[in-house]
Formats: C-alpha cells, sequence, structure tokens
C-alpha cells in the first residue's frame, strides 16, 4: 500500500535537499510557476542552477528559433527547449561537478486562458534528466488541458503538475505504477486531462507506452488516448487538426470483417456527402472504456489488445471515457471544426432513443442528440442483417413520445443509411467469434480479418 501523498511543497524539497541532483527550469508563457515551488518549498540553490521564462515571443524566438507553423505551444517548441537547456548544462557544469551529479532540465511552454475566453488552456511539459552521474539523459513528455475557468487556478495546477513529473522522474521512474501513482498528487479529478505522455531511454524500456496511457483514461486523468495506424501515440489535437474526422463508433473485441465492411462503407459515404479528398479526412476506430450500452467497463490490459488489432489493420484508434455519443463529438471538436461522422450498427439506435440512456443529462434525450447531431456532424447507419430480419432506418420505429424527434433528425439527413440489405453480408458481431472460439471452431477465423488471427487466438 502506498504511503501518504506528498504535498508539492514536501516534493519539492525532497529534490532540494538531495545533493544528487541540480537542473534548470525553462518556461514560457504561464509565468515560472514550477520554477515557482521549489523556491518556496527551501534550500533552492542546491537545486536549481537556473530559471528562464522567455514570455516575449520574440526573446523566445531569439533564444530557441522559429517554429515553421508559428505556434509556441507545441511539442518541437518543448523539444528545441528541453534541447538546448540540458546541453548547456553539460557544457557548462559537467567538468566541474559531472561526476557526482545527475542534471536535469525541466521545460513547459503554456498558454493559460481566462474565463469566457475563446482559446483553451494547454501546454507541453518535458523533463530530461539522468538516472545516474555521466549517464546517457531520459526524457518524458507530456500534452496536457487545464479544465479550470480561472487563469490563477490554471498555473496552480500547473506549478503542482511540473514538481510531480519532475519528482516522479527523478524518484520513481523504474516501475510504471510508481511514476504514474504519484504524478498526480495534490491534483482535483477535474482540473485537468493528459492528452499524451511518452517516455524516452533505456530507464523505460519496460514501460508499455500504450498501457500507461490507457490507465490515464482508466484513472479519470485522460479523456482520450489517440494511437495512430503505425501504433504510435499521438496527440489528439495536433493529429486530428483542421482534418474531417469519420469515427466507427464499437466494442471490437476483436475485430470483424463486418467492422472492415462498416469502416470502408463508412468512409466513402462520408466523402460522397461532403466533397471531401482522400488526404481530407481521417478515419478512426472508437471505443470506450465504459461501454454503457453492454454495462462493461474494459480493462487498460484488454484494451491494448484491440489497439494492437487496428494497428495491424492500419486503423488509428481513440480509445475514451466517453459513455454517451455528444461527448465523443464536443471531444472532437477540440481539434476540428470541419465535418464528422460516427458511423454503427442500426441496433445501436434502440439505445440512443432510450430516453433512460441520458440519466445524467437534465435535458435527457433530447439534450444529448442536440448535442450530437448538427449542420456538419452526422450518424451514419450500418444495416443490422441476419438470417430473419435487416434493421434499417426505416424499419427501426422508436417509442410513441420520442417518435417526432426521430423523424426530424431523419428528415434533416442528419441520421442516414449507408447501405441497403441486399448490398451487405450477414452481421458479424465479436460475440459470434468469441462463441466459436470458446467451442474451439476453427469457423471462427472466416470471420476475422487474417492479418488479426494470430492475435484474436491469444484472447
Amino acid at each position: 500500500m502506498r504511503a501518504r501523498s506528498k504535498t508539492t511543497l514536501e516534493k519539492a524539497l525532497d529534490i532540494n535537499v538531495d545533493p544528487l541532483f541540480y537542473g534548470s527550469f525553462a518556461e514560457i508563457g504561464a509565468g515560472q510557476e514550477v520554477a515557482r515551488q521549489f523556491f518556496q518549498a527551501g534550500r533552492a540553490s542546491q537545486t536549481v542552477a537556473l530559471t528562464i521564462s522567455a514570455y516575449d515571443m520574440t526573446f523566445s524566438d531569439i533564444i530557441y528559433g522559429r517554429e515553421k507553423n508559428g505556434r509556441y505551444v507545441c511539442l518541437s517548441r518543448l523539444e528545441k527547449m528541453l534541447d538546448k537547456e540540458y546541453a548547456k548544462l553539460i557544457e557548462r557544469l559537467s567538468e566541474n561537478r559531472g561526476s557526482k551529479t545527475c542534471f536535469f532540465s525541466f521545460a513547459d511552454t503554456v498558454a493559460t486562458s481566462s474565463e469566457g475566453a475563446k482559446k483553451s488552456c494547454h501546454g507541453w511539459l518535458g523533463v530530461r534528466f539522468q538516472t545516474k552521474p555521466n549517464s546517457e539523459p531520459q526524457t518524458v513528455m507530456l500534452h496536457v488541458r487545464m479544465l479550470d475557468k480561472h487563469r490563477l487556478q490554471q498555473q496552480e495546477t500547473l506549478s503542482k503538475l511540473g514538481v510531480n513529473l519532475i519528482h516522479s522522474c527523478l524518484f520513481e521512474h523504474k516501475n510504471p505504477d510508481d511514476f504514474l501513482s504519484g504524478l498526480f498528487d495534490s491534483i482535483k479529478k477535474d482540473a485537468l486531462a493528459i492528452d499524451v505522455i511518452e517516455f524516452f531511454g533505456d530507464a523505460f524500456k519496460k514501460y508499455d507506452q500504450i498501457l500507461f496511457n490507457l490507465k490515464l483514461v482508466d484513472h479519470g486523468w485522460a479523456e482520450a488516448i489517440l494511437v495512430d495506424e503505425h501504433g504510435r501515440l499521438q496527440n489528439p489535437g495536433d493529429y486530428l487538426f483542421g482534418k474531417s474526422i469519420l469515427i466507427q463508433r464499437g466494442f471490437f473485441n476483436p475485430i470483424t470483417n463486418t467492422h472492415l465492411d462498416i469502416y470502408k462503407r463508412g468512409i466513402e459515404h462520408f466523402k460522397k456527402e461532403f466533397s471531401l479528398k482522400t488526404s481530407d479526412v481521417i478515419g478512426l476506430f472508437e471505443f470506450t472504456l465504459d461501454n454503457r450500452i453492454k454495462n462493461r467497463h474494459v480493462e487498460p490490459e484488454d484494451a491494448v489488445k484491440r489497439v494492437q488489432m487496428a494497428t495491424k489493420l492500419q486503423v488509428p484508434t481513440l480509445v475514451t471515457k466517453f459513455t454517451l455519443f455528444y461527448q465523443l463529438k464536443e471531444f472532437i471538436r477540440l481539434s476540428t471544426p470541419k465535418p464528422l461522422g460516427i458511423v454503427i450498427g442500426a441496433t445501436h439506435l434502440e439505445k440512443l432513443f432510450d430516453e433512460s440512456f441520458y440519466f445524467d443529462l437534465s435535458g435527457g434525450l433530447l439534450e444529448g442528440l442536440s448535442k450530437l447531431l448538427g449542420r456538419f456532424t452526422r450518424l451514419y447507419i450500418y444495416p443490422h442483417k441476419t438470417n430473419e430480419i435487416c434493421l434499417l432506418t426505416k424499419s427501426f420505429f422508436p417509442k410513441p413520445d420520442v417518435k417526432n424527434i426521430y423523424n426530424h433528425f431523419i428528415e434533416n439527413k442528419m441520421i442516414q443509411d449507408i447501405a441497403g440489405c441486399e448490398e451487405i453480408d450477414i452481421f458479424v458481431h465479436s460475440d459470434d467469434v468469441n462463441k466459436l472460439i470458446k467451442k474451439k471452431d476453427s469457423a471462427w477465423k472466416k470471420l476475422v480479418p487474417e492479418s488479426i488471427h494470430a492475435l484474436v487466438a491469444k484472447l
């Protein structure tokens, strides 16, 4: 059992009083919030070699160079800051104290915002550090969104996160669970959301980075994580920026041939409706760790297996905590205002138009659907075909008290079929495959893409 969580000042003091560690702090945009904690903790002269706050953009460009995209709160800026500040430490101090010191450089580039402002508060934070004197540096970098409405609250949260990050890097890097457990000490759950965290260096060879990020979602410190078609973690805000997005929401346990047909038809329908080029569109598989439809919770270890299957099929995957569809839309809208399509199987319509599904919304079903659908957002329906029936939007009959709402979205083409019953094969569910596997019936292999047979067999 973990001992009592240390306060932010206690953690800063831990580092200050340890003669092994000596480093620098470079902060852009939100003042010197992290460095401030080390000065307030006391004994900072034993730890702090340099603090710098390049608040003016011209000074920042002179020190670190101008970014090609013109942005200051971006990964490339953080990388330049860490490169430059760490190199200065080694160049200037290693001869005199390199044999007895673990050097570290902390850097952040952050944009804060005030209540009512259109821009969001977000930033990149990173630490480059040595695990023993004269060793090769290790690096950790993350992107965070601050969720508090007021600037001072955002800055305070940032300072706590920065101290926690440095402390975990220096003291808890050997074990990923220990690293994670200390990363959010003294921070309230709704104060921030991590979009991605990545680890570089031999000290992190044993880390499963996708699993670590999934645990952030599972513990409520992230709203979603995105893994691209090559299996690399991405910051959703950068990866999806300015793109039109087609999302297939499903369970994917495992991915079946039907899932791939839904995905391909969804992409083509989406491009045709909005006259989009292939290069303008990003398609994603998405699943939630907390599935309200099936009343199931997906453990991070199981989620990793689903992501691995999607990667094998070269489909990017978004893993979220969103139980309701409109929450997914609102997350995507943080990155792009362009057209958004969400494609699902027709059996989901029953839950989507079930008022009890929206029990935690004061406006109920009407609020949930009005937040979901709109001018540039569509819900695409793939037929659910069995040997006996085929369910489409036309053959779905909602309860009388929501019938008019359903008809409104149908008539305005916000909910659309993307195929006819005669165009598709029998719908194959993940559960159909799992039942065959349980019976040791090799017929399951015909229902699943061949390239992921080996992965499915391990489920």
